[in-house]
């Protein structure tokens, strides 16, 4: 898999893609991971990618001649499954979506930056546009890295067990367990007696009741997908 990122920013990057899952994903080959800085394809003798709003709106806007040149140049190398816009009024990312997209070939994600970008960019270049939450960041950066993380952790061989990745929070509309690890007591703390037993099924009867009363408690709107899912 190939994941392109393209920004005004890409120092903000080298931290979250240079460790653990995804370094180890990178070196081992599952995934390349390439930033691109915007201001490389930028015409200016200053290197300069933004200007100011034709509305006079405060903020300066990326504009559209860098990133339409930052693509094209992407698009003649190889064939992209989509081209994704990080924007707070995208649709809102799940884990659905990640376990969608780990599935592609080739992703560009387009980082916003200062007051936006210039509409044309989402009107003709991008596919897709996802948004992490109801919040605004000061850059689509920590919300790409964000992407990158989950989608690359779902790749086979990614993390060392595999089937870590299928019992996650969200992967059925359900929040995950309650895990326990060693001393089964602690303080007169005691792991649930069902998970010492050895029992299978006993134990799987018990995850999936946690999982439901958690979501119960904890995240009631995601029960109702769940059940039209299972349904």
């Amino acid at each position: 898999m190939r994941i392109d990122i393209l920004t005004v920013l890409p120092e903000l990057l080298e931290s979250p893609l240079n460790h653990s899952i995804l370094k180890r994903a990178s070196d081992s080959g599952l995934v390349r991971i390439c930033v691109h800085n915007i201001r490389d394809y930028s015409t200016d003798k200053h290197r300069k990618v933004d200007d100011y709003a034709f509305s006079g709106d405060a903020g300066m806007v990326i504009k559209i001649e860098p990133v339409d040149r930052a693509i094209e140049s992407l698009r003649k190398e190889r064939k992209y499954d989509e081209i994704i816009y990080m924007s707070p009024d995208g649709e809102r990312f799940s884990q659905k979506m990640a376990n969608s997209l780990s599935t592609m070939e080739n992703i560009i994600i387009l980082c916003g930056h200062y007051k936006g970008i210039d509409q044309r960019v989402r009107d003709y270049l991008i596919t897709r546009e996802i948004s992490l939450g109801n919040y605004v960041l000061t850059g689509g950066e920590l919300a790409a890295a964000v992407i990158a993380d989950c989608i690359v952790r779902l790749l086979p061989g990614a993390i060392s067990d595999e089937t870590s990745a299928l019992t996650d929070s969200f992967q059925d509309n359900l929040l995950a367990p309650p895990v326990y690890t060693r001393p089964a007591i602690y303080r007169g703390w005691k792991v649930p007696p069902v998970l010492l037993s050895g029992n299978e099924k006993k134990i799987n009867e018990w995850k999936m009741k946690q999982s439901i009363e958690r979501t119960k408690k904890l995240r009631p709107e995601l029960l109702d997908r769940h059940n039209d899912d299972s349904g």
